[in-house]
């Protein structure tokens, strides 16, 4: 306890009257005569217990209550859980409460800390009322936007001051197994290339590397709301494997609140975060290290940042719709414009197989020519870079200026990264987002659920247009059309079949949620999916639930996409695979284009391409997805307890239990 406080005192006390008050805390005994706790420790056992159970401040209070008065005369225990909690203040880390303009042009901080109005569209920093014309009142109201940023670096001195965790950070370069194959982020050749461009840095095995990962979510749950938070995490990956996606060393840095996500606009909102970064990799910050009992200099990279689809396009700059959606493929992306479903669909498939492929030469089976064209290999970093260097900023907002065929949106600040551009994957695609929609898309079209299925009335109109498939026309009669059954169509027979195998099938206990409630025998379709629930559907049910229900041809196309989501998803991988697992993919999604329609290929369906690349290069899937990431979200959803202030709520209920 006595290591502690002088820990805590190194790092963040600015009153000297706080820490004698911990201290003197730390030293009386509960009661008269008591030997094993202390007023201190014993406060926080109880908070560690209310932190796990998940007790309500309310219930805390009057358990204090009770206590109080079951323990001897002249006990010293707070009977509330406001006293309590004052009590451990002093050990809770820091945050800042940033105001920001309305329209997200700047922060209200540095040079602007004292302004009252943006001085770029003269909008006021604080809510106005209807009725309220005088400047005077106004600048005495709340705040309109606020920004709360949670600072990286004394944090990171709290970690270090831990003997376990210090030790736990250097595990990648002390504990970890070396036998060729990917097992931890170190084995990645992006790890490694850092280490080569950048020695000094990759000298010290205590520098982190780390991961930031980008998510909203409405903090009211169910409720139907238009406030949502967007909350941003990081990961280390410095740590062990098992420990670097646990909760407990998520460390939540930025969180954004209002009526809407920020958007292109997020630039402005991340300033605070890139500032420390760029200390942290420029001069670093000294602390001490309590596993080594020495002081040193840590630096620390941003390795990679982890989001879904739509985020992607808002941190990089990159537009994620309209034709040249793949940002990896950017101008080369394949696409097609359907008339009658009025979207694009991404075919094409066969130009990442190789050149004398026998597919390339089938003609009726695709799109109606033979495909000679031969991918182009991915941008490197500093190509990426030269590219956004073009976009024009001004104020944190951006110019609507046609740049790149309308495929880049802005310049990503994290390019102000001098690493950044050096990185050939700075983005991922999270395979949770991909693995969902894909199994939403497959479930969808076999049971033909309206609204989900890819295989409706414009789908058949569009093979028409396309030439492909003729003998599946829709045929009018009357005032109806019958659309020819296609080799994945299941009959009500076939529907009942699928759905009963699943809604019989047991599981253990964790593995999945209750797979009988998601199944409607009623309706034929499955209902309430969740990503966990579709994680476990394309991994194992999948392949059972179809067998004998389909065409031999249609059946092992998908199963053999299930097996493909089950090896990429792997704990260990031998890399020698890698290349086979690509080209296996490839065919896949050529076969796939030559069973279901091309409304069936929207994005989510083509990045499926590219997900070997990236573990080609980053290293293991199951640290870069964001299953860990939705589960905490759901925790810190339950700290919300005043709903007027759900960002307080959950910002104090984080401060106390980073404490405890």
């Amino acid at each position: 306890m006595e290591d502690m406080i002088d820990d805590i005192r190194e790092d963040n006390f600015k009153s000297a009257q706080l820490y004698e008050s911990l201290k003197d805390d730390s030293e009386k005994s509960l009661y008269p005569d008591c030997t094993r706790f202390m007023r201190l420790s014993a406060i926080l056992k109880l908070f560690n217990i209310k932190a796990r159970n998940g007790w309500t401040d309310r219930s805390f209070t009057e358990f204090f209550e009770l206590l109080h008065e079951m323990l001897p005369e002249g006990n010293i225990l707070p009977t509330r859980h406001y006293e309590a909690k004052k009590i451990l203040c002093p050990m809770g880390m820091e945050y800042q409460k940033i105001h920001v303009c309305p329209n997200d042009y700047i922060l209200y901080r540095k040079e602007f800390e004292t302004l009252t109005k943006c001085p770029r569209c003269r909008v006021s920093r604080f809510k106005v009322k209807d009725d309220d014309v005088d400047e005077d009142n106004m600048k005495k109201g709340p705040p309109a936007k606020v920004l709360w940023y949670l600072p990286i670096i004394p944090r990171f001195k709290r970690l270090f001051a831990n003997v376990n965790d210090a030790k736990n950070l250097v595990w990648h370069a002390n504990g970890r197994k070396r036998d060729g194959l990917l097992r931890h982020a170190a084995d990645s050749p992006q790890w490694k290339k850092i280490d080569t461009l950048y020695p000094q840095f990759g000298s010290d095995p205590r520098n982190l590397r780390l991961g930031l990962v980008a998510d909203g979510m409405n903090p009211y749950g169910n409720l139907s709301t238009k406030h949502s938070l967007w909350l941003f995490l990081l990961i280390i990956y410095n740590l062990p494997h098992w420990l670097s996606m646990k909760r407990k060393y998520m460390m939540l840095s930025i969180m954004i609140s209002g009526p809407k996500q920020p958007g292109n606009d997020i630039n402005v909102y991340l300033t605070p975060l890139i500032e420390d970064l760029r200390l942290l990799w420029d001069e670093g910050v000294e602390v001490f290290d309590a596993h080594g009992n020495d002081n040193f200099n840590v630096r620390a990279l941003l390795f990679c940042i982890i989001n879904d689809f739509p985020a992607y396009g808002n941190l990089s700059g990159y537009s994620v719709k309209g034709h040249y959606a793949c940002p990896i493929c950017e101008e080369n992306t394949s696409y097609h414009q359907l008339k009658h479903g009025r979207k694009t669909c991404y075919i094409g498939h066969r130009k990442f197989l190789r050149r004398n492929h026998p597919y390339r030469r089938l003609k009726k089976a695709f799109n109606g020519f033979q495909k000679d064209k031969i991918a182009p290999p991915p941008l490197t970093g500093e190509e990426v870079y030269e590219r956004v260097c073009q976009v024009n900023v001004t104020f944190g907002k951006i110019l609507k200026k046609p740049i790149m065929k309308n495929i880049w949106k802005k310049n990503s600040i994290f390019f102000q990264l001098p690493y950044w551009a050096k990185l050939d994957v700075r983005h991922c695609i999270d395979v949770m987002h991909v693995e969902k929609n894909v199994c939403d898309s497959i479930i969808g079209t076999l049971l033909n659920i309206k609204g989900k299925t890819k295989d409706d009335v414009n789908s058949r109109k569009d093979l028409v247009e396309m030439g492909l498939r003729l003998e599946l026309q829709p045929q009018a009669y009357g005032k109806r059309t019958y659309l020819p059954p296609a080799c994945h169509t299941l009959s009500k027979v076939e529907k009942k079949s699928f759905c009963a195998c699943l809604r019989e099938m047991k599981v253990p206990q964790g593995y999945s949620s209750n797979i009988k409630s998601l199944v409607s025998m009623e309706d034929l379709k499955l209902v309430g999916l969740k990503s966990h629930d579709c994680h476990v559907l394309m991994q194992q049910l999948l392949p059972v639930g179809i067998r004998g229900i389909l065409p031999m041809n249609v059946r092992q196309v998908i199963t053999h996409l299930c097996i493909f989501f089950n090896s990429i998803c792997q704990k260990v991988i031998e890399p020698n695979t890698l290349n086979d697992l690509e080209n296996e993919v490839v065919i896949i999604l050529c076969q796939l284009e030559m069973y279901f329609p091309p409304s069936f290929f929207d994005i989510m369906v083509h990045l499926i391409v590219h997900r070997v690349r990236e573990i080609k290069i980053c290293g293991l899937v199951f640290l870069r997805w964001m299953y860990p990431v939705e589960r905490y979200m759901k925790i810190l959803k339950g700290y919300v307890k005043n709903t007027y202030r759900p960002e307080a709520s959950i910002i104090e209920r984080y401060i106390a239990e980073e404490a405890i």
